[in-house]
């Protein structure tokens, strides 16, 4: 028996395996979901990088004689086979800018929103810049490290709130950038909100490339930490978010930031954080202490959010919901139903919400795509500003953190949104969503 053919075939048939969790993911359930999401992000994200590692691998067994066996030869064929695979999904990737062309085409040009007589036409779509997309870069993946370009002496790790390191931020900006700009005539600003379920992650783990190419372009970058559960009792997440924003108003203006143009993004947990601060600026409950403080913001782009903590749908995970009791709500949804929906996004859609970009993956193995389909349907019956939703194919949780082709893309895109909300600001009185006086709107469940 050939031990080298016989290894190689093994290899060969778990390598493929895998690309076809790559190309669509094998459980969306469970532990198993998790183990989905961690082997198809990396392989689907990079999958020339998966390819030389398999390719080192095979190589030690080709060189021990595997190819003189028919297990050996047959690992060959199916090797090829999957690395086809692994080649046609970079081509995917790299083809999806138009994706979120559509998405934002439709977005601004979509007329009567809500039925209310009210138009977008007040946002003219600025045109799309042209996207490199750098072998270089993608080559690095996420070696790159973009918070020491960005993040100057003494702008980093800076106090926000009283809950020491789970309360600092980093302010990002390009080294030429003035500070101390007059009102009205600093950087727009972007807020970064990391996910990790809650309960993990810091400010230094996502949306690096995005954060650099909006740097990049002129503007000032914002990312926090929060605090976490179990430690940590919602609503203390979205409190520390709000806190970000108050700190943001009040002090961005010294490192050249307009408080004028604050935008907030974010991915999973922070995607929901992102969607529920966007949708209840000012809301009393989310800020003990602080509820005169205006906590608006001019857009909100979340990515692979969750939007409902209840399921009220059936479009999320079920679940999430025994995980959030146990470790971050610390009481069951029956015991106390009005805290669960008032922690949902869903529960917060309104006429009033700013302009939103949802970004999601069809590929998602940790939360679902079909929930962010039900959030945008729920926000375009009722908002009046523009309501933009990109449904990526073939795109797992966490795509945007490290470069690659379909990074580079959304950073472009993401840019462009924003920077067309900017624009329609500048040009058009009373284009920004900010509040004027306090909300005292509560959640209403929406069936």
């Amino acid at each position: 028996m050939n031990r080298a053919g016989a290894a190689l075939l093994a290899a060969s048939a778990l390598g493929a395996v895998n690309t076809l969790n790559a190309r669509k993911s094998l459980s969306r359930e469970g532990m198993t979901g998790v183990v989905s999401f961690f082997s198809g992000w990396l392989t689907s994200e990079l999958p020339f990088h998966a390819i030389g590692v398999q390719a080192i691998g095979a190589l030690s067994f080709v060189r021990r004689g595997a190819l003189r066996s028919k297990a050996g030869l047959a690992a060959l064929w199916l090797t090829a086979a999957s690395w086809a695979t692994l080649v046609a999904l970079d081509r995917q990737a790299r083809k999806q800018g138009p994706i979120f062309d559509r998405a934002l085409e439709e977005a601004f040009r979509r007329e009567d929103v809500a039925g209310a007589g009210t138009t977008t036409t007040a946002h003219r779509l600025t045109d799309a810049e042209p996207v490199t997309l750098s072998r270089k870069r993608i080559a690095m993946g996420p070696l790159t490290q973009y918070r020491r370009r960005y993040v100057r002496r003494g702008d980093g790790n800076i106090a926000y709130g009283s809950a020491g390191r789970r309360n600092k931020l980093d302010v990002w900006r390009r080294r030429d950038l003035p500070a101390d700009a007059p009102d009205g005539s600093g950087a727009p600003v972007l807020l970064q909100v990391h996910g990790g379920g809650w309960v993990i992650g810091n400010k230094q783990q996502q949306a690096m490339p995005l954060m650099a190419h909006l740097c990049d372009r002129g503007w000032v970058c914002v990312s926090i930490n929060y605090r976490l559960s179990p430690r940590a009792t919602w609503p203390d997440q979205i409190v520390d978010v709000k806190r970000a924003l108050a700190w943001i108003k009040d002090n961005i203006a010294a490192y050249g930031g307009d408080p004028g143009f604050v935008a907030i993004t974010g991915g999973s947990a922070g995607g929901h954080l992102t969607s529920l601060a966007a949708l209840s600026p000012r809301a009393p409950l989310f800020q003990p202490g602080f509820e005169d403080v205006d906590t608006s913001v001019v857009a909100a782009v979340p990515f692979y959010g969750v939007y409902d903590w209840t399921n009220r749908d059936g479009t999320g995970r079920a679940d999430m919901i025994p995980f959030l009791a146990e470790r971050v709500m610390k009481i069951p949804v029956d015991r106390s139903p009005e805290a669960w929906d008032q922690a949902s996004p869903m529960s917060w859609v309104n006429a009033d919400a700013p302009p939103m970009f949802i970004v999601h993956g069809t590929n998602d193995s940790l939360v679902p795509v079909e929930q962010a389909r039900s959030f945008v349907a729920m926000l375009r019956a009722v908002s009046r500003n523009p309501v933009a939703f990109a449904e990526l194919p073939g795109t797992q949780h966490a795509f945007e953190i490290f470069d690659s082709p379909r990074t580079m893309l959304s950073a472009a895109a993401v840019t462009r949104f924003l920077e067309t909300v900017r624009q329609s600001q500048r040009t058009s009185s009373g284009a920004t969503a900010s509040a004027d006086e306090p909300s005292d709107r509560v959640p209403v469940p929406t069936p």
